[in-house]
Protein backbone atom coordinates (compact mmCIF):
# COMPACT_ATOMS: atom_id res chain seq x y z
CA UNK A 1 0.00 0.00 0.00
CA UNK A 2 1.36 3.32 -1.18
CA UNK A 3 2.13 5.93 1.71
CA UNK A 4 -1.28 7.76 2.35
CA UNK A 5 -1.39 11.88 1.26
CA UNK A 6 -2.44 14.78 3.90
CA UNK A 7 -5.72 15.97 3.54
CA UNK A 8 -4.99 19.63 3.65
CA UNK A 9 -7.26 21.43 5.93
CA UNK A 10 -7.25 18.77 8.83
CA UNK A 11 -4.24 18.65 11.33
CA UNK A 12 -2.87 15.95 12.94
CA UNK A 13 -0.38 16.76 15.88
CA UNK A 14 2.39 14.29 16.72
CA UNK A 15 1.96 12.99 20.48
CA UNK A 16 4.12 16.21 22.16
CA UNK A 17 1.62 18.78 19.90
CA UNK A 18 -1.64 17.08 20.86
CA UNK A 19 -0.07 17.01 24.38
CA UNK A 20 0.74 20.83 24.18
CA UNK A 21 -3.02 21.11 23.13
CA UNK A 22 -4.33 19.02 25.82
CA UNK A 23 -2.79 21.30 28.74
CA UNK A 24 -3.98 24.52 26.81
CA UNK A 25 -7.98 22.56 26.80
CA UNK A 26 -7.36 21.71 30.56
CA UNK A 27 -6.89 25.60 30.94
CA UNK A 28 -9.74 26.32 28.96
CA UNK A 29 -11.94 23.45 31.21
CA UNK A 30 -10.71 25.12 34.95
CA UNK A 31 -10.66 28.66 34.06
CA UNK A 32 -13.99 28.26 32.36
CA UNK A 33 -15.00 26.53 35.25
CA UNK A 34 -14.17 28.47 37.99
CA UNK A 35 -16.48 31.20 36.48
CA UNK A 36 -19.26 29.23 37.12
CA UNK A 37 -19.45 27.92 33.49
CA UNK A 38 -21.48 23.95 33.02
CA UNK A 39 -19.92 21.82 30.05
CA UNK A 40 -21.74 21.06 27.66
CA UNK A 41 -21.61 19.34 23.90
CA UNK A 42 -23.97 19.07 20.76
CA UNK A 43 -24.52 16.91 18.08
CA UNK A 44 -21.59 17.30 14.76
CA UNK A 45 -24.71 17.49 12.66
CA UNK A 46 -27.32 20.37 12.58
CA UNK A 47 -30.58 20.41 9.85
CA UNK A 48 -29.49 22.75 6.56
CA UNK A 49 -32.26 24.82 7.56
CA UNK A 50 -30.86 25.68 11.32
CA UNK A 51 -27.51 26.32 9.93
CA UNK A 52 -28.39 28.57 6.76
CA UNK A 53 -31.09 30.48 8.77
CA UNK A 54 -28.70 33.47 9.85
CA UNK A 55 -26.23 35.08 7.59
CA UNK A 56 -25.30 33.58 3.88
CA UNK A 57 -22.98 30.68 4.66
CA UNK A 58 -23.93 27.34 2.46
CA UNK A 59 -20.35 27.48 0.56
CA UNK A 60 -18.86 26.92 4.42
CA UNK A 61 -21.61 23.88 5.11
CA UNK A 62 -20.33 20.10 4.63
CA UNK A 63 -23.35 18.09 3.73
CA UNK A 64 -23.87 15.02 5.81
CA UNK A 65 -24.67 11.45 3.01
CA UNK A 66 -24.77 8.03 3.72
CA UNK A 67 -22.63 6.49 1.17
CA UNK A 68 -25.22 3.38 0.72
CA UNK A 69 -28.22 5.69 1.42
CA UNK A 70 -31.05 5.13 -1.45
CA UNK A 71 -32.21 7.76 -3.29
CA UNK A 72 -35.25 8.71 -0.81
CA UNK A 73 -33.19 8.20 1.66
CA UNK A 74 -29.97 10.47 -0.22
CA UNK A 75 -32.28 13.04 -0.43
CA UNK A 76 -33.34 13.10 3.17
CA UNK A 77 -29.51 13.30 4.18
CA UNK A 78 -28.83 16.40 2.14
CA UNK A 79 -30.96 17.98 5.01
CA UNK A 80 -28.22 17.60 7.36
CA UNK A 81 -25.10 19.21 7.46
CA UNK A 82 -22.12 19.82 9.87
CA UNK A 83 -21.90 22.32 12.20
CA UNK A 84 -19.49 25.22 11.09
CA UNK A 85 -19.46 27.14 14.49
CA UNK A 86 -20.92 25.91 18.37
CA UNK A 87 -22.81 29.44 18.38
CA UNK A 88 -26.06 27.98 16.25
CA UNK A 89 -26.11 24.28 17.69
CA UNK A 90 -26.18 26.18 20.96
CA UNK A 91 -29.19 28.42 19.88
CA UNK A 92 -30.77 25.19 19.25
CA UNK A 93 -29.91 23.52 22.24
CA UNK A 94 -31.66 25.98 24.21
CA UNK A 95 -34.43 25.94 22.36
CA UNK A 96 -34.94 22.44 22.78
CA UNK A 97 -33.77 22.14 26.90
CA UNK A 98 -35.26 25.54 27.97
CA UNK A 99 -37.47 23.89 30.64
CA UNK A 100 -34.60 22.13 32.17
CA UNK A 101 -31.49 25.09 32.50
CA UNK A 102 -31.77 27.99 35.51
CA UNK A 103 -31.80 31.00 33.25
CA UNK A 104 -29.02 33.05 33.51
CA UNK A 105 -27.64 29.82 32.21
CA UNK A 106 -23.79 30.08 31.70
CA UNK A 107 -22.38 27.00 29.39
CA UNK A 108 -19.05 26.46 28.33
CA UNK A 109 -18.52 24.30 25.05
CA UNK A 110 -14.97 22.86 23.37
CA UNK A 111 -15.66 20.73 20.62
CA UNK A 112 -14.35 20.39 16.69
CA UNK A 113 -16.37 22.33 13.55
CA UNK A 114 -15.92 21.90 10.23
CA UNK A 115 -15.97 24.74 7.40
CA UNK A 116 -15.31 23.94 3.99
CA UNK A 117 -12.91 26.84 2.81
CA UNK A 118 -9.61 27.32 1.39
CA UNK A 119 -6.92 26.12 4.04
CA UNK A 120 -4.27 28.43 4.66
CA UNK A 121 -1.93 29.23 7.94
CA UNK A 122 -4.12 29.88 11.11
CA UNK A 123 -7.61 28.01 8.99
CA UNK A 124 -8.09 24.80 8.64
CA UNK A 125 -10.92 22.55 7.25
CA UNK A 126 -11.84 21.28 10.40
CA UNK A 127 -10.75 22.60 13.90
CA UNK A 128 -11.31 22.84 17.51
CA UNK A 129 -13.11 25.99 19.01
CA UNK A 130 -14.17 26.74 22.87
CA UNK A 131 -16.81 28.84 23.08
CA UNK A 132 -18.88 30.52 26.41
CA UNK A 133 -21.76 32.04 26.50
CA UNK A 134 -24.36 33.48 29.44
CA UNK A 135 -27.94 33.28 28.22
CA UNK A 136 -30.88 35.02 29.44
CA UNK A 137 -34.56 35.03 29.54
CA UNK A 138 -36.01 37.40 27.74
CA UNK A 139 -33.69 39.76 29.23
CA UNK A 140 -30.02 39.68 30.33
CA UNK A 141 -28.06 42.31 32.02
CA UNK A 142 -25.39 44.58 30.21
CA UNK A 143 -22.74 43.90 32.74
CA UNK A 144 -22.84 40.44 30.77
CA UNK A 145 -21.07 42.22 28.70
CA UNK A 146 -18.37 42.85 30.65
CA UNK A 147 -18.00 39.41 32.11
CA UNK A 148 -17.73 37.23 28.71
CA UNK A 149 -14.27 38.98 27.72
CA UNK A 150 -12.84 39.04 31.13
CA UNK A 151 -13.12 34.97 31.63
CA UNK A 152 -11.67 34.49 28.14
CA UNK A 153 -9.47 36.80 28.88
CA UNK A 154 -8.16 34.85 32.27
CA UNK A 155 -7.59 32.06 30.04
CA UNK A 156 -5.44 33.44 27.64
CA UNK A 157 -3.15 35.41 30.42
CA UNK A 158 -2.88 32.20 32.17
CA UNK A 159 -1.75 30.38 29.14
CA UNK A 160 0.52 33.21 29.03
CA UNK A 161 1.73 33.25 32.43
CA UNK A 162 2.17 29.18 32.61
CA UNK A 163 3.25 29.09 28.73
CA UNK A 164 4.52 31.91 27.98
CA UNK A 165 2.05 32.24 24.87
CA UNK A 166 2.19 36.26 23.71
CA UNK A 167 -0.41 38.28 25.78
CA UNK A 168 -3.98 39.40 23.68
CA UNK A 169 -4.86 42.03 23.29
CA UNK A 170 -9.07 42.35 22.77
CA UNK A 171 -10.82 44.66 20.51
CA UNK A 172 -13.92 45.48 21.65
CA UNK A 173 -16.56 47.96 19.77
CA UNK A 174 -20.60 48.05 19.85
CA UNK A 175 -23.29 47.22 16.85
CA UNK A 176 -25.39 50.06 17.75
CA UNK A 177 -22.56 52.64 17.97
CA UNK A 178 -21.92 51.66 14.35
CA UNK A 179 -25.60 51.12 13.05
CA UNK A 180 -26.96 54.70 14.83
CA UNK A 181 -23.42 56.54 13.32
CA UNK A 182 -24.76 55.53 9.69
CA UNK A 183 -28.28 56.08 10.66
CA UNK A 184 -27.51 59.20 11.46
CA UNK A 185 -25.86 59.53 8.07
CA UNK A 186 -29.40 58.43 6.86
CA UNK A 187 -27.59 55.18 5.81
CA UNK A 188 -30.85 52.31 5.87
CA UNK A 189 -29.10 49.09 5.07
CA UNK A 190 -26.40 49.36 7.69
CA UNK A 191 -25.56 45.57 7.57
CA UNK A 192 -24.11 46.24 4.23
CA UNK A 193 -21.64 48.83 5.19
CA UNK A 194 -20.53 46.75 8.47
CA UNK A 195 -19.60 43.95 6.54
CA UNK A 196 -17.10 46.25 4.17
CA UNK A 197 -16.25 47.92 6.89
CA UNK A 198 -15.36 45.05 8.94
CA UNK A 199 -12.34 44.47 5.82
CA UNK A 200 -10.75 47.66 6.97
CA UNK A 201 -7.70 45.82 8.41
CA UNK A 202 -7.57 43.77 5.14
CA UNK A 203 -7.85 46.33 2.74
CA UNK A 204 -7.50 50.03 4.10
CA UNK A 205 -9.50 52.51 4.34
CA UNK A 206 -9.29 53.95 0.81
CA UNK A 207 -10.40 50.35 -0.28
CA UNK A 208 -13.31 50.73 1.87
CA UNK A 209 -14.02 54.19 0.74
CA UNK A 210 -13.88 52.51 -2.85
CA UNK A 211 -16.45 49.70 -1.59
CA UNK A 212 -18.97 52.13 0.22
CA UNK A 213 -18.97 53.98 -2.84
CA UNK A 214 -19.07 51.93 -5.58
CA UNK A 215 -21.14 48.85 -4.16
CA UNK A 216 -23.46 50.66 -1.87
CA UNK A 217 -23.89 54.03 -3.75
CA UNK A 218 -22.64 56.14 -0.92
CA UNK A 219 -21.62 59.48 -1.57
CA UNK A 220 -18.34 60.18 -0.39
CA UNK A 221 -18.35 62.52 2.00
CA UNK A 222 -20.71 60.03 3.68
CA UNK A 223 -18.18 57.17 2.68
CA UNK A 224 -15.32 59.04 4.44
CA UNK A 225 -17.30 59.82 7.54
CA UNK A 226 -18.01 55.68 7.89
CA UNK A 227 -14.17 55.41 7.87
CA UNK A 228 -12.73 58.24 10.11
CA UNK A 229 -15.03 55.89 12.64
CA UNK A 230 -13.61 52.99 11.71
CA UNK A 231 -10.87 54.37 12.38
CA UNK A 232 -11.04 55.18 16.17
CA UNK A 233 -8.89 53.19 18.67
CA UNK A 234 -8.35 54.04 21.99
CA UNK A 235 -7.62 52.26 25.42
CA UNK A 236 -9.80 54.25 27.36
CA UNK A 237 -13.10 56.02 26.55
CA UNK A 238 -11.18 59.15 24.96
CA UNK A 239 -13.04 56.89 21.73
CA UNK A 240 -16.57 59.36 22.79
CA UNK A 241 -15.39 62.55 22.67
CA UNK A 242 -13.47 61.69 19.31
CA UNK A 243 -16.88 60.20 18.19
CA UNK A 244 -19.00 63.35 18.87
CA UNK A 245 -16.34 65.51 17.20
CA UNK A 246 -17.72 63.58 13.83
CA UNK A 247 -20.81 65.33 14.20
CA UNK A 248 -22.88 62.75 14.01
CA UNK A 249 -26.27 62.29 16.03
CA UNK A 250 -28.56 59.13 16.55
CA UNK A 251 -30.41 58.03 19.71
CA UNK A 252 -28.78 54.51 18.84
CA UNK A 253 -25.41 55.65 18.29
CA UNK A 254 -25.73 57.50 21.64
CA UNK A 255 -26.69 54.28 23.82
CA UNK A 256 -23.85 52.53 21.70
CA UNK A 257 -21.65 55.13 23.18
CA UNK A 258 -22.56 54.44 26.59
CA UNK A 259 -22.84 50.66 26.43
CA UNK A 260 -19.26 50.53 25.27
CA UNK A 261 -18.18 53.14 27.47
CA UNK A 262 -19.17 50.84 30.61
CA UNK A 263 -17.47 47.44 28.96
CA UNK A 264 -13.93 49.10 28.51
CA UNK A 265 -14.09 50.89 31.89
CA UNK A 266 -15.05 47.71 33.90
CA UNK A 267 -12.86 45.62 31.65
CA UNK A 268 -10.07 48.00 32.59
CA UNK A 269 -10.20 47.70 35.81
CA UNK A 270 -10.36 43.68 35.89
CA UNK A 271 -7.75 43.32 33.70
CA UNK A 272 -6.17 46.57 32.81
CA UNK A 273 -3.74 47.09 28.96
CA UNK A 274 -5.72 43.97 27.98
CA UNK A 275 -8.89 45.60 26.04
CA UNK A 276 -9.33 48.55 23.69
CA UNK A 277 -12.06 50.13 22.17
CA UNK A 278 -11.69 49.91 18.44
CA UNK A 279 -14.45 50.98 15.96
CA UNK A 280 -13.32 49.02 13.08
CA UNK A 281 -14.72 45.67 15.08
CA UNK A 282 -17.87 45.19 13.06
CA UNK A 283 -18.03 41.41 13.09
CA UNK A 284 -19.86 40.50 9.79
CA UNK A 285 -23.01 37.94 11.14
CA UNK A 286 -26.22 39.41 11.28
CA UNK A 287 -27.14 38.39 14.82
CA UNK A 288 -24.80 40.10 16.49
CA UNK A 289 -27.18 43.11 17.87
CA UNK A 290 -24.30 45.14 20.45
CA UNK A 291 -20.94 44.30 22.01
CA UNK A 292 -18.73 42.68 19.73
CA UNK A 293 -15.11 41.10 20.19
CA UNK A 294 -12.11 40.61 18.38
CA UNK A 295 -8.94 39.14 20.18
CA UNK A 296 -5.07 39.62 18.72
CA UNK A 297 -1.52 37.76 19.71
CA UNK A 298 0.65 40.90 20.41
CA UNK A 299 3.01 40.22 18.08
CA UNK A 300 1.56 38.06 16.00
CA UNK A 301 -0.89 40.18 14.73
CA UNK A 302 -0.73 38.40 11.22
CA UNK A 303 -2.82 35.24 12.42
CA UNK A 304 -5.60 37.63 13.04
CA UNK A 305 -8.68 37.29 15.29
CA UNK A 306 -7.97 34.00 17.49
CA UNK A 307 -10.94 34.75 19.58
CA UNK A 308 -14.25 36.46 18.64
CA UNK A 309 -17.88 37.06 19.86
CA UNK A 310 -20.26 39.56 21.12
CA UNK A 311 -23.96 40.15 21.97
CA UNK A 312 -26.94 38.41 20.40
CA UNK A 313 -30.48 39.39 21.84
CA UNK A 314 -32.81 37.62 19.09
CA UNK A 315 -30.34 34.20 17.85
CA UNK A 316 -32.42 31.91 20.40
CA UNK A 317 -36.35 32.43 19.74
CA UNK A 318 -39.50 30.11 19.88
CA UNK A 319 -41.94 33.03 18.69
CA UNK A 320 -43.32 33.33 22.75
CA UNK A 321 -39.80 33.39 24.26
CA UNK A 322 -36.46 35.19 23.71
CA UNK A 323 -32.95 33.77 24.94
CA UNK A 324 -30.70 36.62 23.96
CA UNK A 325 -27.04 36.40 24.91
CA UNK A 326 -23.66 37.14 24.74
CA UNK A 327 -20.59 34.83 24.21
CA UNK A 328 -17.37 34.56 22.85
CA UNK A 329 -15.13 31.93 21.16
CA UNK A 330 -11.56 31.03 21.13
CA UNK A 331 -10.26 29.37 18.23
CA UNK A 332 -7.89 26.67 19.51
CA UNK A 333 -6.79 25.05 16.36
CA UNK A 334 -6.31 28.38 14.70
CA UNK A 335 -4.08 29.84 17.72
CA UNK A 336 -2.28 26.54 18.72
CA UNK A 337 -2.13 25.11 15.31
CA UNK A 338 0.90 27.25 13.69
CA UNK A 339 2.83 26.97 17.05
CA UNK A 340 2.93 23.17 16.75
CA UNK A 341 3.51 22.79 13.66
CA UNK A 342 6.57 25.10 13.69
CA UNK A 343 7.65 23.16 17.24
CA UNK A 344 7.51 27.05 19.04
CA UNK A 345 4.68 25.03 21.38
CA UNK A 346 5.67 21.50 22.53
CA UNK A 347 6.01 19.34 25.16
CA UNK A 348 9.14 18.05 26.81
CA UNK A 349 8.71 14.54 26.37
CA UNK A 350 6.31 12.56 24.20
CA UNK A 351 4.69 10.20 26.49
CA UNK A 352 2.83 11.07 29.69
CA UNK A 353 5.24 8.14 31.19
CA UNK A 354 7.19 9.71 34.24
CA UNK A 355 8.74 6.47 35.12
CA UNK A 356 10.05 3.42 33.01
CA UNK A 357 10.02 0.27 34.86
CA UNK A 358 13.02 -2.26 34.02
CA UNK A 359 12.43 -5.43 33.34
CA UNK A 360 15.00 -7.93 34.51
CA UNK A 361 14.50 -11.18 33.16
CA UNK A 362 10.67 -12.13 31.34
CA UNK A 363 10.85 -14.59 34.27
CA UNK A 364 10.38 -11.87 36.32
CA UNK A 365 8.40 -9.41 34.44
CA UNK A 366 5.44 -9.95 36.97
CA UNK A 367 7.55 -8.27 39.43
CA UNK A 368 8.21 -4.84 36.86
CA UNK A 369 4.18 -5.20 36.64
CA UNK A 370 3.60 -5.17 40.53
CA UNK A 371 6.11 -1.48 40.81
CA UNK A 372 4.13 -0.27 37.86
CA UNK A 373 0.90 -0.82 39.73
CA UNK A 374 1.99 0.32 42.74
CA UNK A 375 3.37 3.62 41.26
CA UNK A 376 -0.21 4.31 39.27
CA UNK A 377 -2.11 3.74 42.67
CA UNK A 378 -0.80 6.83 43.64
CA UNK A 379 -1.10 8.98 40.00
CA UNK A 380 2.37 8.26 38.92
CA UNK A 381 2.23 7.92 35.01
CA UNK A 382 4.41 4.73 34.16
CA UNK A 383 5.06 1.92 31.71
CA UNK A 384 7.19 -1.19 31.94
CA UNK A 385 9.94 -1.96 29.53
CA UNK A 386 8.55 -3.83 26.36
CA UNK A 387 11.64 -6.07 26.45
CA UNK A 388 14.21 -7.54 29.09
CA UNK A 389 17.26 -6.02 27.38
CA UNK A 390 20.43 -4.95 29.20
CA UNK A 391 19.65 -1.77 31.27
CA UNK A 392 21.97 -0.13 29.22
CA UNK A 393 19.23 -0.57 26.02
CA UNK A 394 16.20 -0.08 28.50
CA UNK A 395 17.62 3.53 29.88
CA UNK A 396 18.00 4.28 25.80
CA UNK A 397 14.39 3.50 25.38
CA UNK A 398 13.35 5.80 28.27
CA UNK A 399 15.61 8.52 26.91
CA UNK A 400 13.86 8.42 23.59
CA UNK A 401 10.39 8.74 25.00
CA UNK A 402 11.50 11.76 27.10
CA UNK A 403 10.99 9.52 29.96
CA UNK A 404 12.99 10.96 33.06
CA UNK A 405 13.49 7.86 35.48
CA UNK A 406 13.84 4.42 35.43
CA UNK A 407 12.83 2.22 37.79
CA UNK A 408 14.93 -1.09 38.91
CA UNK A 409 14.13 -4.22 40.88
CA UNK A 410 10.84 -4.84 42.62
CA UNK A 411 8.95 -3.04 45.58
CA UNK A 412 11.90 -2.22 47.05
CA UNK A 413 14.62 -1.07 44.55
CA UNK A 414 16.12 1.82 42.98
CA UNK A 415 15.30 4.75 40.48
CA UNK A 416 17.64 6.87 38.60
CA UNK A 417 17.47 9.91 36.75
CA UNK A 418 18.94 9.27 33.20
CA UNK A 419 19.08 12.91 33.08
CA UNK A 420 21.75 13.73 36.16
CA UNK A 421 22.89 9.74 36.28
CA UNK A 422 22.29 10.01 39.60
CA UNK A 423 20.68 6.43 41.45
CA UNK A 424 19.23 6.36 44.89
CA UNK A 425 17.08 3.87 46.73
CA UNK A 426 13.14 3.97 46.82
CA UNK A 427 10.14 2.31 47.70
CA UNK A 428 7.29 1.96 45.21
CA UNK A 429 4.80 2.25 47.94
CA UNK A 430 6.27 5.88 48.95
CA UNK A 431 8.44 6.91 46.58
CA UNK A 432 7.23 10.48 43.94
CA UNK A 433 9.17 12.37 41.05
CA UNK A 434 9.47 16.15 41.31
CA UNK A 435 6.18 17.62 40.85
CA UNK A 436 7.09 18.96 37.81
CA UNK A 437 8.45 15.96 36.29
CA UNK A 438 5.31 13.78 37.02
CA UNK A 439 3.08 15.40 33.85
CA UNK A 440 5.11 16.28 30.90
CA UNK A 441 6.33 19.96 30.66
CA UNK A 442 5.23 22.21 27.71
CA UNK A 443 6.47 25.79 26.84
CA UNK A 444 6.46 27.70 23.95
CA UNK A 445 9.38 29.09 22.20
CA UNK A 446 8.47 31.93 20.61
Amino acid sequence: MARPKPISGFPEFLPAGRIAEQYVLDILRETFELHGYAPIETRAVETMEQLTRKGEITKEVYVVRRLHADDAASEKSDDLGLHFDLTVPFARYVLENAGHLAFPFRRYQIQHVWRGERPQEGRYREFCQADIDIVGQDTLAEHFDVEAPIVMLAALERMHAELGLPQALMHVNNRKLAEGFYRGLGIEDTLEVLQRVDKFDKIGGDAVVELLTGELGLAEDVARKCVALAGICTPDDGFVDQVRALGVEHPMLEEGLESLRAVVLAANRRVPGRIVADLKIARGLDYYTGTVYETELVGHEKLGSISSGGRYDSLASDGKITFPGVGISLGVTRLLGPLITKGQLTANRSVPSAVLVAVDDEATRQVAEEVAAALRERRIPCEVAPRADKFGKQIKHADRRGIPFVWFGGMSGQVKDIRSGDQVDADASSWEPPREDLRPGVSFQG
